[in-house]
């Protein structure tokens, strides 16, 4: 049975239970930055939209990021209007900002944003939030990629949007199609733990949130949308591009370091079979057996194809150590992910290394049995060679398997580095506050909270609720040119 991975597991994803009386299941944020003219029929288009079609209470929110036009007197007039709308002020741009700012004080336990100019076709919104509903998926976004999305957009644009598809999954191996559709969904109680790791506050954020939750193996689920491109865009490409490559390398370097500690992030794979006590299913000692004679078995078929294909233009100790080098890289992979259980990057190459020791004595062990056997025939059979390497191998694999799990992969029990913790209770995670000190802290720090929230905890939602905090005029951020 697997365990959960730190004390900031997330819970294993559920159904979400029926909404109590006024306590919206989605809070739909509308990110605005001088939208006097656009705001109201937009809003107004999708209230009618989910009054007509979504089945559960609901709420818009605009989220007003220091407009100076009118924008603001349309977002009160709209919320005194229809009982569903609110509206937040605040006095710094940045799209990442204000989706951390609402996403972190509303207790609606499905969230989800869309751009002001509604480019995206609203049929696609129930779809996207309903596997976030029934527990199905952590995040989801709408893809303008996917084959069988309909996208109407100028060729400009749309070598924009797959070329930097193509840097994300070549610089951070992303498997997401779709970073920068204004048209994402993701539940409360990921929100809580994910957004303090996230640091951009611009365009970047949206990409930054999906790297990161694809690194620590949460569920995105992608919706082929409609999408017709907004002439009147205010989006300064240039200037988007520079800052989404910058902050692509300050992903990347941070994911290479191992500063990001995405162990909170973990959780179990919810109403799976494996995750349940099954009678006569082996556990701990006996699994790690059972998962380690698969991988042997297998590296051993990899090894002989390997020194048969050496050893038709090299000598038989050359071909040896060769195939026992590629193959043994191999096992180490195979057996830190699949038989001991360790996920990421972190130790990696220390987990390389070792491995390259145990190889060594294995090298040891089937140059000998080679050695003999050349000292006992002057010209053994290749089947001979074959049969004596398998038996070195045998031998081999019993001690290989006890350095692993003794030295290689030893069990711990230090955070940050448990594969099987003690059982117990986990601590409550709080989302860190937008207008916290540590708001903008590198990721190698500590997230602190600054503000937290005095309203009950309702173990429904399983999280925690966090209220908007005053803006304060002179708080702002010097990185943010948006």
């Amino acid at each position: 049975m697997r365990t959960d991975s730190s004390p900031g597991t997330l819970p294993a994803r559920e159904h979400l239970p029926a909404a109590a009386a006024g306590t919206p299941v989605l809070d739909v944020v509308v990110p605005v930055y001088n939208e006097e003219k656009d705001l109201q029929p937009c809003v107004r288009r999708l209230h009618e939209h989910l009054a007509r079609t979504f089945p559960y209470p609901f709420r818009i929110t605009i989220a007003d990021n220091a407009s100076t036009d009118t924008t603001p007197q349309v977002a009160a007039r709209l919320e005194t209007e229809i009982p569903e709308v609110t509206h937040v002020r605040l006095e710094q741009k940045g799209r990442g900002r204000a989706l951390r700012a609402v996403w972190s004080a509303s207790d609606a336990p499905v969230l989800a944003y869309m751009d002001v100019d509604l480019s995206t076709d609203l049929n696609a919104l129930l779809p996207l939030v309903a596997p976030l509903i029934s527990g199905h998926s952590d995040l989801a976004i709408g893809s303008r990629l996917s084959r069988s999305s309909r996208v109407v957009r100028g060729a400009k644009r749309e070598f924009i949007s797959r070329s930097y598809n193509l840097i994300l999954r070549g610089s951070l191996q992303a498997r997401f199609s779709d970073a920068q559709c204004g048209f994402k969904a993701i539940r409360k109680d990921v929100a809580q733990v994910l957004l303090p790791l996230v640091e951009d506050t611009g365009w970047f954020f949206d990409t930054e949130m999906l790297v990161l939750a694809e690194r620590a193996g949460l569920r995105i689920h992608e919706v082929p949308v409609d999408w017709v491109d907004d002439p009147d865009s205010t989006v300064h490409i240039v200037r988007t591009a520079t800052d989404d490559l910058k902050g692509v390398w300050r992903v990347g370097r941070a994911l290479a370091t191992g500063s990001l500690p995405l162990d909170r992030l973990a959780r179990p794979f919810g109403d799976d079979p494996r995750d349940r006590e099954i009678k006569d299913v082996p556990t701990g000692l006996a699994r790690q057996l059972v998962g380690f004679c698969v991988v042997g078995a297998l590296s051993t078929l990899f090894y002989l194809l390997l020194y048969s294909l050496f050893r038709s233009f090299a000598g038989p100790q050359t071909a040896n150590a060769l195939a026992l080098l590629v193959s043994a890289v191999a096992n180490t992979a195979a057996n830190r992910r699949l038989t001991f259980g360790v996920r990421g990057r972190g130790g990696a190459v220390r987990h390389q290394a070792q491995g390259l020791v145990v190889f060594g004595i294995g090298l040891a062990l089937t140059s000998g049995s080679l050695a003999a056997l050349d000292a006992a025939t002057a010209d053994p059979a290749h089947s001979t060679e074959l049969a004596v390497l398998v038996a070195a191998n045998l031998a081999a694999t019993v001690l290989r398997f006890l350095l692993f799990r003794a030295w290689v992969f030893p069990e711990r029990r230090e955070d940050g580095d448990r594969r099987h913790p003690e059982p117990g209770p986990r601590p409550t995670v709080v989302a860190q506050s937008p207008y916290s000190t540590s708001y903008g802290a590198s990721y190698g720090s500590p997230c602190r909270t600054a503000h937290s929230s005095s309203a009950p905890h309702d173990p429904a939602w399983r999280d925690s609720t966090l209220h908007l905090q005053p803006v304060r005029p002179h708080d702002t951020d010097p990185r943010e040119t948006r």
